[in-house]
């Protein structure tokens, strides 16, 4: 696992998850979000969750979590710069409970990532905080 800090894109598979993200069109954007979250938050919790698709989905989280905050979150200093799209500003409604429902699955017990961070994961956790916080936001009212 190539990893470089504990940032949710400071990693080989959220990094290119990112980049890919940027190649393409604005609506086949939103449907790369939603696999990337998709494939953690509906995967059998009996299942051990492996530490890419935990990556792709934490960075998937992340930038529905920046596209619905009104203001830089912390712990996210370097997003993607596809954020300023237009078209993107506009994210469907239910992004934001499947973005919760995949950093649950990706903070439960049998997920690589929590495994690989071991006692450290409390500074994940930590870090993602705000993420969370907006999604929560988010999910409220819609």
């Amino acid at each position: 696992m190539g990893t470089w800090g504990t940032g949710p894109f400071d990693n080989d598979a959220a990094a290119e998850w990112r980049d890919a993200l940027g190649d393409v069109t604005a609506a086949q954007r939103v449907e790369l979000i939603r696999r990337a979250l998709a494939g953690a938050a509906e995967q059998d919790s009996a299942k051990y969750l492996d530490h890419d698709i935990a990556d792709e989905a934490v960075a998937a989280a992340t930038v529905v979590a920046l596209l619905l905050s009104e203001q830089p979150l912390a712990g996210c200093p370097t997003a993607p710069e596809l954020l300023g799209d237009e078209e993107l500003t506009v994210l469907p409604r239910d992004l934001s409970r499947l973005a919760l429902q995949a950093l649950d699955r990706v903070d439960g017990d049998n997920s690589e990532l929590r495994s690989l961070w071991g006692n450290d994961y409390e500074q994940v956790l930590e870090e993602r905080r705000p993420i969370r916080a907006t999604l929560e936001r988010a999910a409220a009212t819609s």
